[in-house]
């Protein structure tokens, strides 16, 4: 009886204690904000351009500015058939202007520019100042690169030819001096001149007519060459014997 009384009076006390403790709440974690990116603008749309004309006119002139101030590099000049775009030229004119062009093409670079067009003139007979110099080229220079391709070259025969070079400018003393005939009447402004003789004569047959030409004196070329080594051969033969 004694130890169910003090087994009694324990739990009572532990209970008691147990109630007296104060109750410990679970720790919580600190709540954590959600951190939001910031938001960026959108980029705003370009303004629209100008009419195409205007922005063409705009990229000329700054290639233009971007050439004299040595900032660009000039276009590469386009291929071309001379035979067919200069077709108021025979095969024969053609190929002396091409000639000419080469002889004052010193640096081989498919250009003349300003201090072989100065020698040109000079040997011409028809010297010019520097100014005048830049001032033949600027006349025909179509890509505004300085200096003349085989193309602008052609340009300066066909304008003489067609009258629209003055007597006076150096250009026209180029073409009038030149060892190229492009006729006495080309040459003085007769514009109806080629006219005429186009009109007169069947353009492919011209060229058929030029190139058999070409051909013949090609083969009567070779066959002289042929003719000469046998020559050379039984001269030998007769000093070796």
């Amino acid at each position: 009886m004694a130890s169910d009384e003090l087994a009694r009076k324990l739990q009572s006390r532990m209970a008691a204690t147990q109630e007296a403790e104060p109750r410990q709440e679970p720790k919580q974690e600190p709540r954590q904000e959600p951190v939001h990116s910031p938001v960026r603008p959108k980029p705003q749309e370009p303004e629209a351009a100008c009419g195409e004309s205007s922005s063409e006119l705009s990229a000329v002139l700054t290639r233009r500015l971007d050439i004299n101030e040595g900032n660009a590099a000039p276009r590469a000049t386009r291929v071309f058939n001379p035979y067919t775009e200069f077709k108021e030229f025979s095969r024969k004119q053609i190929k002396d202007m091409e000639a000419m062009f080469k002889r004052y093409d010193t640096g081989k670079d498919g250009f003349i520019d300003l201090m072989e067009l100065k020698l040109m003139m000079e040997k011409l007979g028809a010297p010019q100042t520097h100014l005048g110099l830049k001032n033949m080229i600027k006349e025909v220079d179509e890509d505004f690169d300085g200096k003349l391709s085989f193309r602008e070259f052609l340009l300066i025969f066909r304008r003489a030819a067609a009258g629209e070079l003055q007597e006076e400018s150096g250009l026209m003393a180029l073409a009038r001096l030149s060892e190229i005939n492009v006729s006495t009447e080309g040459v003085m402004g007769a514009k109806d001149f080629f006219e005429a003789k186009m009109q007169a004569l069947s353009l492919g047959s011209k060229f058929e007519a030029e190139i058999r030409e070409e051909k013949e004196e090609r083969k009567r070329q070779e066959e002289e060459k042929k003719q000469r080594q046998a020559a050379f051969k039984q001269l030998q033969s007769t000093f070796c014997s």
